[in-house]
Order: structure tokens, then sequence, then C-alpha cells
């Protein structure tokens, strides 16, 4: 599966339980970590698990197993890594403290790209 499609299955499963302000970083040469970051918020512990529960089932049942994931404990940020594809769901005061797309120098909304 090449970075495109699973970007997109990602944004999917992000989607199916209504994961807000959905954005797509590219860190393409920025990184030596990963390419590409998605960021999302959900609004609760249990929705930012949902959320992260819904990318990991799906890109399993895909055939991709993630490398790992972080901080399903307290659900306040869960990072999913899947190689090329970093995803990151946190609830919205995490994600305002932190501001990962400024400090990537990028701000652009999943609308924007190219799925």
């Amino acid at each position: 599966m090449d970075n495109a499609e699973l970007q997109k299955l990602v944004i999917e499963a992000l989607e199916d339980v209504k994961a807000t302000d959905i954005r797509v970083v590219d860190v393409l040469g920025k990184s030596s970590v990963t390419d590409v970051m998605v960021i999302a918020s959900g609004n609760t512990a249990r929705q930012v698990k949902a959320l992260a529960d819904s990318v990991v089932e799906k890109v399993k049942k895909a055939g991709v197993q993630p490398v790992g994931t972080e901080g399903e404990q307290h659900a306040d940020w869960i990072l999913i890594d899947l190689g090329d594809i970093v995803v990151h769901v946190m609830q919205p005061s995490v994600r305002d403290y932190y501001n990962l797309e400024k400090l990537w120098g990028d701000d652009s909304p999943v609308a924007a790209q190219d799925n």
C-alpha cells in the first residue's frame, strides 16, 4: 500500500468516528522519523481512544501493521506510528498547547489535501 492510499484510509477511519479538524502535515525533508503527520481532534478521552482504535483496526484490515502506539492509557494524546505516516489524535486543549501544525510549519486542513 502506498502512502497516498494509507493516508486516505487513515482519514476515512478518523471521519468514521467523527474526528474534528483533521489536518495533514507534510514533513518530508523536515523529519527523519516520518514523511506525513495526520493530526485530528476528539472531544473526550473516550472519543480520542475510539478514533485511535478506528485507525488501527482499519489499517490492520488493509494489511498494514502499526509500528506502535502510545498514550492509550490517558487518551488525551494518542500517537499511532504507521512508518511513513504518524497519526496524532488529541483532545483540543492538548492540541492547542502543543500546536504541532505550527511547529512543523503547515496548517493545511484535510479538505485542501489531495486524497
